[in-house]
């Protein structure tokens, strides 16, 4: 079973919130939804799409978004795109490739075209998805169309996609620290954290943020291990350019 993953077409209006996910963004999904919800029903699709070799998959309500009946087309990196609106479509192309290489999940705030050539405010909120032993494998979540909602979600959401992007900073630092003290892998510092939050019932992006926190206020590394480290910063470069 795969977690993280969104499922179920709906509308979103206040009190008819349901089936969000639990796993680490949950949280941040549903902020967004309490924002779109102040206003009339909003049109939402859900998609996911899996790192290795980038494949997608979306719902309905996601497909009639772009223009397409159920089943037309079968979605890819490359159909997306071609509907991003010219003026976003880099800096989305870009947020993907950064999703792909960091396996992190991504959130933005774009328009898109549709068949008929109509424009769409859109946002679109992710989270990871996660194999049965807690690897990263992909990304799903949420595109939600703004397009006839009420200018106060508009700006609201232009509030609440910062924080997102902020409590995700947290987690990636946090696992950084990891990755460093224990020579652990991307995936394997993300295990530690989730399963320091389970244990002490702790938001993962409140724990990770104390981590952080109490790591800046300790004090330096001994000399040895500073000196080991100062020696990579200074030549690191050397090996990215050996291995071109």
């Amino acid at each position: 079973m795969l977690a993280g993953l969104p499922h179920r077409d709906r509308c979103l209006n206040t009190g008819e919130v349901t089936d969000v996910s639990e796993d680490t963004g949950g949280d941040s999904l549903r902020a967004v939804e309490k924002v779109v919800g102040a206003g009339d029903a909003v049109r939402v699709g859900w998609f996911r799409m899996e790192f290795a070799d980038q494949r997608w998959e979306w719902s309905d309500e996601m497909a009639r978004l772009h223009g397409y009946e159920p089943g037309d087309v079968e979605p890819s990196t490359e159909l997306l795109l071609s509907h991003k609106h010219p003026d976003d479509r880099d800096r989305v192309e870009a947020e993907l490739v950064t999703s792909v290489r960091d396996h992190a999940p991504f959130s933005s705030r774009h328009r898109i075209i549709d068949t008929d050539g109509d424009e769409h405010q859109v946002v679109v909120v992710s989270e990871p998805i996660t194999d049965d032993d807690g690897i990263v494998i992909g990304t799903g979540g949420y595109c939600v169309d703004l397009t006839d909602s009420l200018p106060e979600s508009v700006d609201l959401l232009g509030e609440v996609l910062p924080e997102i992007v902020e409590q995700r900073a947290a987690i990636e630092q946090a696992k950084g620290i990891l990755m460093a003290i224990y020579a652990l892998s991307p995936d394997q510092a993300f295990q530690v954290l989730r399963w320091r939050s389970q244990v002490t019932n702790t938001k993962l992006r409140d724990l990770s943020a104390a981590l952080v926190a109490a790591t800046t206020a300790t004090p330096p590394m001994d000399v040895r291990a500073r000196t080991r480290f100062d020696h990579i910063l200074l030549t690191v470069h050397e090996r990215i350019i050996d291995n071109r």
